[in-house]
């Protein structure tokens, strides 16, 4: 079946007097899952660093790019699987890993949640280090779709090494090594309520589950958990250096990804350090305030890059987006807010009815303009929009 065989779906349905309970834009996906989380949550979730310059035009500078449709293709039949690390996957789109998207839940296990929409879609998931349930919970649920872990280095080497074994035992299919994220941003939203998760608690559990992290707490995580929190801060934050990479490497033999990257420089020297793939993204513009728009690092680092892999994420909120990003070079692409906020809706219905709306849209914009495949989607496909 199609991706966009979808809006048959919605369609046929229709005819029975069935229509969606779920919002199919993403202006109203965002307004009515503002209204289902906590207002602290919501900022937390919403919000980015300084006054979201960097955020809003990570979004609008998709709007810059146009694609040119060409026409007597013959479409009607698409492809767009991808191979990855020796994996074939259905789909160019994966889930980005966001840190508290077990608290968007409403019953507070989104991330088994994401997992077994990742099950339902075949769109991998990234799990974030920082999760409400255990590495390998989460990683039970995926059924045949891959996962990959996505590893916050800690201070302490023996619990970096830690949750990695934990995440080649458990099954995931590569590492992501984050790098723009060794301190939190400065988000006015989230210090006007004074609120950081982790501090309260929250998200730390493949830290409480790890024999490490465990045995240098004087007091089990259940005994003293102000404790297991401060713990927790003395080996969060690891500011990496390119004397760190040749240990990241040693520490597994799955493969290794680095996320953050948007200089073509710094995509070679990894590369030569011996990632086999290179993640651009700026967090969302959650980080860093004043940035470029990561779409606009993509081209040169997918030049940089000369055909390993790069994956992306920052600002995608649609199916054209995706397209979009495909064609300047995207091996992958990420989607974070969007299935946050289908998550805080209606839990796995949620996230499934946002993926599959996602590539729908993407399938289908491909199929009119007359883009068979991934392969078709190069550079000259776009076009500025004046």
């Amino acid at each position: 079946m199609a991706f966009g065989d979808y809006q048959l779906e919605i369609y046929l349905q229709g005819l029975s007097g069935i229509v969606p309970s779920l919002p199919m834009s993403f202006e109203d996906l965002e307004a009515r899952a503002q209204s289902a989380m906590s207002p602290s949550l919501w900022s937390y979730v919403a919000g980015g660093a300084g006054d979201e310059r960097t955020q809003r035009v990570n979004v609008t500078a998709f709007e810059r790019w146009g694609v040119m449709p060409r026409m007597f293709v013959g479409a009607k039949e698409r492809d767009l699987s991808v191979d990855l690390f020796g994996l074939t996957l259905p789909s160019p789109v994966f889930m980005a890993p966001i840190g508290v998207i077990g608290l968007c839940a409403q019953d507070g296990h989104g991330d088994l949640a994401a997992a077994r929409a990742a099950a339902r879609t075949g769109v991998p998931m990234v799990v974030s280090t920082l999760t409400e349930d255990p590495l390998e919970d989460i990683a039970a649920e995926f059924g045949d779709t891959p996962g990959f872990f996505q590893l916050y280095t800690p201070t302490d080497r023996d619990m970096a090494a830690s949750l990695v074994s934990r995440a080649e035992a458990a099954g995931y299919k590569g590492i992501v090594v984050t790098l723009d994220t060794w301190v939190p941003g400065w988000r006015p939203r989230d210090l006007s309520t004074s609120n950081f998760p982790q501090l309260r608690g929250k998200c730390l559990s493949n830290y409480t589950s790890d024999p490490v992290f465990r045995a240098a707490l004087a007091q089990s995580p259940e005994e003293n958990p102000q404790a297991t929190v401060l713990q927790w801060v003395s080996w969060f934050g690891n500011s990496l250096s390119w004397d760190d990479l040749p240990w990241l490497r040693s520490l597994t033999t799955l493969p290794l990804l680095v996320k953050g990257i948007c200089h073509p420089d710094d995509a070679r020297r990894a590369i030569d350090g011996g990632v086999d793939g290179i993640y651009c993204s700026n967090h969302g513009g959650r980080q860093a305030n004043g940035g470029l728009p990561a779409i606009d690092c993509l081209p040169g680092v997918v030049e940089a890059a000369n055909g390993v892999p790069v994956l992306f994420d920052s600002g995608v909120r649609s199916g054209a987006d995706i397209v979009k990003a495909l064609a300047l070079g995207a091996t992958a692409v990420g989607i974070g807010r969007p299935y946050a906020y289908g998550m805080a809706l209606a839990g796995t219905d949620g996230v499934v009815h946002v993926l599959r709306s996602l590539l729908a849209e993407a399938d289908l914009i491909m199929g009119i303009d007359g883009y068979r495949s991934l392969a078709d989607l190069t550079p000259d496909v776009l076009r500025p929009v004046t």
